[in-house]
């Protein structure tokens, strides 16, 4: 191995291809007319001595037999050796080109609020609100996953409803992630509901602080404030702060919520988001409040946007000279073009 890469460091080459034939180009291609040039002047100075010693009488006649037949040999030789040295002058050169990709993406920690709240419907008959949410986070995820464009992101998924959970370790297995998103479904028993914001988002800081990305990020959605109080969600923003990790919150809910009146009928009062909006205030996220499936998929993608890394390319191309393998051939070619003229294309008189 280290001969070969010594022979190809010795052979590389600063000149630029002037001419490319099949595949090969050539620095100095002009040195290629020798070619023809010097095959019709052999050929014809093999067949002008042919002619003038057929009309030698002292030469006797043509001599028959293999040496007569082989009497081309160091001709077309000679052709053959001139050919590849006018081809070494010509400067071949081999040209490899080799890309350089930047494919390194960024961390993203899904977190999901798997809440007995999340059970709710917009109207009767319509999906379930956890359902819609875990349609565009598995489609979020897929287009992160395997971005053409820019670098493909590692992410990790969390539920919490009383507890948090890692769901899916960071990994780029889209179909992995999908799949447990599929099997995920809400909390229903009783003693573990509820809405651990905090606990999800420091567990998810927790696993991103020993990431190597160059960005760290968490999408939080729930549609909840805070109810378990084991790490209060300031607490946790701070720790995500500290740490540079941008946290994007989405409150998945309707803007206006009817309230019952301890002395009957309701009152209507605008959604408590909690402290969602100073959470992506203090990390350096954004808040979104989405009503909807369309407003749900257009934070995502909002979030898709923001969050994009796109992919470097870089050339490098590098060139080596290919005329140290024709020489020896070509001199080769030469002696035995000499041996077959004293040999058997020799001609006797």
């Amino acid at each position: 191995m280290i001969p070969v890469l010594a022979l190809q460091e010795a052979t590389r080459s600063t000149a630029t291809g002037r001419l490319e034939i099949g595949g090969v180009t050539f620095a100095d291609p002009w040195f290629l007319v020798i070619i023809p040039v010097a095959a019709f002047l052999l050929w014809r100075g093999r067949e002008a001595r042919r002619q003038v010693g057929a009309h030698v009488p002292a030469l006797g006649p043509a001599p028959g037999g293999t040496r007569g037949s082989l009497a081309w040999l160091p001709t077309a030789l000679r052709i053959a050796a001139v050919s590849l040295l006018a081809v070494a002058l010509s400067r071949p050169l081999e040209g490899r080109v080799s890309m350089a990709r930047e494919t390194e993406g960024i961390d993203i920690a899904l977190l999901l609020d798997r809440s007995s709240s999340m059970d709710q419907r917009a109207r009767p008959g319509a999906p379930r609100r956890f359902d819609i949410v875990t349609e565009v986070i598995a489609d979020f995820a897929r287009r992160r996953m395997t971005d053409e464009e820019g670098a493909r992101d590692s992410v990790g998924l969390f539920g919490f409803a009383g507890f948090a959970d890692l769901l899916v370790p960071f990994t780029l297995d889209v179909d992995a992630l999908t799949a447990v998103l599929d099997e995920t479904d809400i909390e229903t028993e009783q003693r573990l509901d509820g809405t651990a914001i905090g606990s999800a988002l420091a567990q998810a800081c927790e696993v991103l602080s020993q990431s190597e990305a160059r960005s760290r990020v968490a999408v939080l959605l729930t549609d909840g404030e805070e109810t378990i109080h084991v790490i209060e969600p300031m607490e946790a923003a701070e720790v995500a702060s500290e740490l540079g990790i941008r946290v994007y919150t989405v409150y998945a809910g309707p803007r206006v919520q009817l309230v019952q009146m301890p002395f009957g009928g309701a009152r209507r009062v605008q959604a408590d988001v909690g402290e969602l909006p100073r959470i992506a205030e203090l990390t350096g996220g954004l808040f979104f409040h989405a009503e909807n499936r369309e407003e749900l998929e257009a934070a995502y993608a909002a979030i898709e946007e923001l969050e994009r890394t796109p992919r470097s390319e870089e050339r490098f191309a590098e060139r080596y000279d290919l005329y140290p393998l024709l020489l020896g051939p070509a001199l080769a070619l030469l002696l035995l073009a000499s041996i077959a003229g004293a040999t058997v294309a020799r001609r006797v008189p």
